[in-house]
């Protein structure tokens, strides 16, 4: 069997101290095979969003052991950490972080830039990816000139264009409307097929549980029994 692209191992994380500390995380253990498009599923507060920051290295456990793509993140040092974001993740967050003085292109241009690829390379990706997502004919535009879901478009561009190993989203249709989010949710998911990223995808919403390979559910920081099997296949 192939070893898991991303793995959790008894991992506890809590904020706070003292009689004030607040236990997010409990004794949470989790593999994430490579390809999958696995949905963390849950109410607020019940650690999705602390789940995702310990996978995409931008925070650090308490107790337990954290791996992804390779690399061994509970104790990886600030520049480690940087490198492996850089080089093996993108994110997509709710509220897009689109740069309001970049156009749609420059956007995803500055994504790629991070991960070192040369202007003319990222160029060339940046305009393919904007292509396939359907914003070709909007490179050039700035995001207030974009709707909501064609901001998120260029956001799940920006993201792929690194080519990481792994996509995180944190509620990626939260401030979208309900038909808005089933064509950006229809995106992830061919992306995901044709891709062969592994993507990993947060929130609250039910109707998102239905698009994945798989379903974990999450409850006051723990896994909810027999959920980390379950979940449907996408349409």
């Amino acid at each position: 069997m192939a070893e898991p692209l991303v793995s959790l191992e008894d991992v506890s994380k809590s904020y706070g101290s003292g009689a004030a500390a607040q236990r997010v995380l409990d004794d949470l253990s989790l593999e994430i095979g490579g390809g999958e498009m696995v949905i963390v599923h849950g109410p607020s507060g019940c650690g999705k969003t602390t789940l995702l920051n310990l996978i995409g290295g931008l925070d650090r456990p308490d107790s337990g052991r954290v791996l992804a793509c390779g690399t061994e993140l509970t104790h990886a040092s600030r520049p480690e950490l940087t490198a492996y974001r850089a080089r093996s993740v993108g994110f997509i967050f709710q509220f897009y972080n689109l740069l309001p003085t970049l156009t749609a292109r420059e956007n995803v241009e500055a994504g790629v830039r991070v991960a070192g690829v040369e202007r003319e390379e990222s160029r060339r990706r940046s305009e393919a990816l904007l292509d396939r997502v359907g914003l070709g004919d909007l490179a050039g535009r700035f995001p207030a000139q974009l709707s909501g879901g064609e901001q998120q478009r260029v956001a799940i561009a920006r993201a792929l264009a690194k080519q990481p190993r792994l996509l995180l989203a944190d509620e990626p249709t939260g401030n979208l409307d309900e038909k808005t989010s089933g064509g950006v949710l229809d995106l992830i998911r061919e992306l995901n097929r044709e891709t062969g990223v592994t993507f990993v995808i947060v929130s609250h919403d039910p109707a998102i549980a239905q698009r994945g390979d798989r379903v974990v559910e999450l409850s006051h920081g723990r896994l909810v029994e027999g959920a980390a099997a379950s979940g449907a296949a996408a349409p």
